[in-house]
């Protein structure tokens, strides 16, 4: 019996805000590596998880939604998705399903980005018809229709990302179209983020989580101190919660530091899980004005 050639390759997870990008990428893992809320633009950076099977190692890189935003910190972002495009041996763009079967005038709007970076190009596309548990199927075939017309070389997949949905099949096809290749990591190695970064990121998901409108959009966690405790068996973390505006800052701080409390319990227990053991997790919230257009501050906080 022949034996089965291993493949390994990068997958660049591209496409609109809020297609649940970054769900997909958690529950294809089977663990979180990226930060999930109900708001667009939650992803600012390029997550990288990293998927071992016997015969595949699958690099997949969840990117932030592509949006005609305009400013610095916007612009790093797409940048970021740029950058994954170029690295990739798959693209897989993620569509949000139950927008476009209730708004179809959305869909070639939304998907005009990456339709024309796509155009030319001969590398597999498998597109996700994400978020199908929230109609009926008789509803999705003039958009699958459509998103044929749109990509007539691609893939077209639905799933459910939320309810891991078709997920099994979409894991094994990603795999049969990457190139042969040994393992890059090894095979217990689950991101290439550090634990720093990842870190910070749950703080600034449970901001998002908590905070209304604007505010969680003029926010940024930069983790100042880490360091490991023998003694005590813990990892102590103090980490700057910086706001755009001093009005903000009240805001996250909350009446009697009530906010900032809830924050930093919610943040600790998901850290606790990321690290293996007890965390000391201290907050501060300061005000830096107009951070999202310092491309000094923006690169010390790794997004350049």
């Amino acid at each position: 019996m022949p034996q089965k050639v291993h493949r390994c390759g990068r997958v660049a997870i591209m496409g609109p805000p809020n297609a649940g990008k970054s769900t997909l990428l958690n529950a294809v893992l089977g663990q979180k590596v990226a930060i999930v809320t109900p708001r667009a633009q939650t992803t600012r950076n390029q997550i990288v998880g990293i998927l071992t099977r016997p015969f595949a190692q699958t690099i997949f890189m969840d990117t932030p939604g592509l949006t005609q935003v305009r400013g610095r910190l916007s612009k790093t972002m797409t940048q970021a998705v740029w950058q994954s495009l170029a690295q990739a041996d798959v693209i897989l763009p993620v569509l949000d399903a139950h927008l476009y079967v209730r708004r179809p005038e959305f869909l070639e709007r939304d998907l005009a980005p990456v339709a024309k970076a796509l155009a030319n190009d001969d590398r597999p596309v498998i597109v996700v018809v994400n978020k199908i548990d929230l109609f009926s199927k008789s509803r999705m075939l003039p958009l699958l229709t459509r998103l044929q017309a749109i990509w007539p070389k691609a893939e077209i997949f639905p799933v459910s990302a939320l309810n891991k949905d078709g997920l099994p099949e979409l894991v094994r096809l990603v795999e049969s179209r990457l190139p042969e290749g040994k393992a890059e990591y090894p095979e217990d190695q689950l991101s290439t983020a550090p634990l720093r970064f990842m870190a910070a990121e749950i703080v600034r998901e449970k901001l998002f989580l908590r905070l209304r409108e604007e505010v969680p959009y003029g926010t940024a966690v930069e983790v100042e101190r880490w360091e490991e405790d023998p003694e005590r068996e813990q990892t102590i973390i103090h980490a700057v919660i910086y706001v755009a505006r001093s009005l903000h800052k009240a805001m996250v701080i909350g009446r009697g530091g009530g906010g900032i409390k809830e924050i930093g319990i919610e943040a600790r227990r998901d850290i606790i899980d990321l690290v293996g053991g007890k965390v000391h997790l201290e907050l501060w919230v300061k005000v830096r004005e107009n951070w999202t257009e310092d491309p000094a501050f923006l690169r010390d906080l790794g997004f350049m």
